[in-house]
């Protein structure tokens, strides 16, 4: 695969694995919520957060390479 295919690919990539660990990253919140742990819920949501503030700029950065 040519290098200017490789690196949108790879990020692609990236990007799927990100949406990934945010759907795991909500399971173990909802796992605290439901066994009593509210501030490690808490703790979950604000790594959560980042994840779901960064994937904006992720995805239009791969959409942007992908169109180049």
């Amino acid at each position: 695969m040519p290098t200017n295919e490789l690196i949108p690919a790879l990020l692609y990539r990236f990007n799927e694995n990100q949406l990934a660990m945010a759907a795991a990253v909500e399971e173990i919140a909802l796992w605290g919520d439901d066994h009593g742990s509210p501030i490690v819920a808490n703790n979950v949501r604000g790594a959560l957060a980042t994840l779901d503030n960064n994937l904006e700029h992720i995805t239009r950065g791969i959409a942007e390479l992908m169109n180049d």
